[in-house]
């Protein structure tokens, strides 16, 4: 690994409380759990891959957090990272999802047709529509731990399960590193195109390495639904339209990503899946559905009132960006 100390085996020849990290000031749920007993009890525990604690909290020790935005500060780096290191990620997930105990079944609907409005958003104000979501492959390391190897797997074998798809799904692969650049123009025009990360919560967690190896992005002929490769996630899945037809957007995202799982399953990798935590992800945020739906809206008038960030936080809204 090219990142951290995390693989050092010389670190069990000092004292627990000699490699306890400072979290003094930090802001992040890893930092608020972890304690120098904690620490001690799991150190020296590793996944059937070899992902350590240390693997898991780096992004959290390099990334003390902001005073007022909680981060999460610790990913998975295999599926078996949720069990081994469960004493960890158990209270962080509790905490981040709103008191989800250890002990909690996950409920997952994605029948498109139990859907209750979504089709009478105002055109005049939502501009664009998407749901999205992400999804690990079973038998593969995640992102953060895969070796060049299993990136180059995962790659291969969501090539073969995107292009068989039909009708309405059918579509092309695109590799980040053999685009042209006119296709990396139309790719950037469409608001499709992913880069190499520079968060550093992602690049403390290890998950640009061999950028951009085995990356790339699919999409559909009609560029209404898109699959990025080994970014975050090994996919990550994207409905989207301009207009606010919300309810078409999770259709063909709810059936797009059955196609796709089934596809998988034949290959003899389902998605990673648990009763408790649900569809397993990288970062114990995106956990469970794993689903996250947006509008792109134009508010001309409220955007600018004086208490609009106060309205955002009542209503429990992000802003995520904007346009000019």
């Amino acid at each position: 690994m090219p990142f951290g100390n995390t693989h050092n085996k010389f670190k069990l020849n000092y004292k627990p409380e000699e490699e306890y990290p400072d979290l003094a000031k930090h802001n992040n749920h890893m930092a608020k759990v972890l304690t120098p007993d904690l620490y001690k009890k799991l150190r020296d525990k590793e996944t059937p891959s070899g992902f350590t604690l240390d693997d898991i909290i780096q992004t959290g020790v390099d990334n003390p957090g902001h005073p007022f935005i909680m981060t999460v500060g610790c990913v998975a780096g295999d599926e078996e990272s949720y069990s081994v290191f469960k004493d960890l990620f158990d209270p962080i997930i509790q905490d981040r999802h709103g008191g989800y105990k250890p002990t909690d079944k996950h409920k997952t609907d994605l029948n498109h047709e139990n859907l209750k409005g979504g089709d009478d958003l105002d055109p005049n104000y939502v501009l664009s529509s998407r749901v999205r979501t992400g999804r690990s492959i079973k038998g593969y390391t995640l992102p953060p731990h895969c070796s060049r190897g299993e990136r180059r797997a995962v790659e291969k074998l969501s090539v073969e399960a995107l292009n068989s798809l039909t009708g309405e799904f059918k579509g092309k692969y695109y590799p980040l590193k053999s685009m042209t650049e006119q296709e990396q123009q139309q790719l950037i025009d469409d608001h499709f195109l992913f880069d190499k990360p520079v968060s550093p919560l992602l690049l403390a967690s290890g998950m640009a390495r061999d950028w951009p190896d085995a990356r790339g992005i699919w999409h559909n002929d009609n560029k209404s639904f898109l699959v990025w490769v080994n970014e975050e996630d090994h996919l990550r899945v994207i409905s989207m339209e301009k207009g606010g037809n919300m309810k078409e957007v999770f259709r063909r995202f709810c059936v797009g990503l059955q196609k796709i799982e089934e596809i998988f399953k034949k290959a003899g990798h389902p998605f990673m899946w648990n009763e408790h935590l649900g569809y397993v992800l990288t970062c114990p945020s995106n956990l469970g559905t794993g689903l996250r739906g947006g509008v792109h809206v134009k508010l001309a008038h409220l955007s600018k009132h004086p208490k609009f960030e106060e309205i955002l936080t009542r209503l429990r809204l992000q802003k995520r960006g904007t346009v000019a």
